[in-house]
């Protein structure tokens, strides 16, 4: 039986034009989600807003900016953009006990983690590092990476720090985003002396953290936008929104690894952590739920309990 060709033009009509709709929502989708009018380039207001959050310590750190303790330095990242970092040496530098590495989040900057800065250097006396990553502060780029060509770069500052301090003992430590892109280096070929991660309130997947956000804010099912949002991202950037997996890094790596995440957390819902931690399946490994915590305050919540687990993970990790 053959159906009317009147039929047929319709079934074809319809499907041009949920193709043609899922292509533009998808780029939309695309743009609004890795090119975000503010993406860590109001150093201003951050300065500001991390003041308010931890009292004292832009102070505490123009202080020792100003006397050259910390240092900025530029690098040329994946795909010959200028990346920006700061550095400085830990508080008693003939005692450090190695180097760390601070990644921020979404839409943040260097400025905006500089309690974990500070966390690293006055309290676990580390020479610590804190990139400005593609696209964000005063780093180049054309867009937002989600971590995944992030972790190409973060594999450039290992190389730095490690040039400055020649530590043989380095943590990597991010927050959101960051914390996925710590969770995707750990994937990586990395030198011996890069010897732990802690990853705090990361997305297992970019695919995934997309999802929720569509279905959160704008009561959408991932097909076909994030289909076609995907398709866009590769076009562009050369990498699509599955293969951005921090479970997938995971399950190559056999660091040892400290996973925290807030027990309310509903920017990346708290469910993320448990997918995280069950993908790492060699090497050591940690969990922590912070009680009551909201999307990445699980420091500011929680501080000295905070401060104390990444010790005694990091004593840990460095007796394995």
């Amino acid at each position: 039986m053959k159906l009317p060709k009147r039929l047929i033009y319709g079934i074809v009509l319809a499907v041009v034009a949920v193709s043609l709709n899922g292509c533009l929502v998808g780029r939309y989708m695309c743009n609004y989600a890795l090119l975000p009018e503010e993406h860590g380039n109001d150093l201003d207001g951050d300065r500001q807003k991390t003041d308010e959050r931890y009292p004292g310590i832009i102070a505490w750190y123009d202080a020792l900016h100003d006397e050259g303790i910390f240092k900025d330095t530029v690098i040329t990242g994946e795909g010959g953009y200028k990346l920006h970092a700061v550095y400085a040496p830990a508080s008693r530098p003939s005692e450090a006990l190695g180097s760390a590495i601070v990644i921020h989040g979404y839409t943040d900057n260097h400025i905006c983690f500089l309690n974990l800065v500070r966390m690293y250097r006055d309290d676990l006396n580390y020479n610590v590092l804190a990139p400005d990553l593609h696209y964000h502060g005063l780093s180049e780029g054309r867009a937002v990476q989600m971590g995944w060509l992030d972790r190409l770069d973060i594999i450039r500052w290992i190389d730095v720090a490690h040039n400055v301090w020649d530590d043989d003992f380095m943590v990597i430590h991010g927050v959101s985003m960051g914390g996925a892109t710590t969770m995707m280096v750990s994937g990586e070929p990395l030198p011996a002396y890069v010897r732990a991660f802690v990853e705090d309130c990361g997305y297992s997947s970019v695919w995934d953290q997309f999802a929720h956000n569509l279905k959160d804010m704008f009561r959408l099912p991932p097909f076909p936008v994030l289909n076609s949002a995907s398709t866009v991202c590769r076009h562009r950037y050369g990498w699509g929104f599955k293969e951005a997996s921090s479970m997938a890094q995971l399950a190559k790596g056999d660091r040892p690894m400290l996973f925290i995440h807030g027990e309310n957390d509903d920017f990346v819902p708290t469910a993320h952590v448990y997918k995280n931690y069950e993908a790492k399946t060699e090497g050591y490994k940690e969990l922590w739920i912070a009680p009551g915590s909201a999307h990445a305050t699980a420091y500011k919540d929680h501080p000295a309990e905070y401060t104390e687990r990444v010790r005694a993970f990091l004593e840990k990790a460095r007796q394995l």
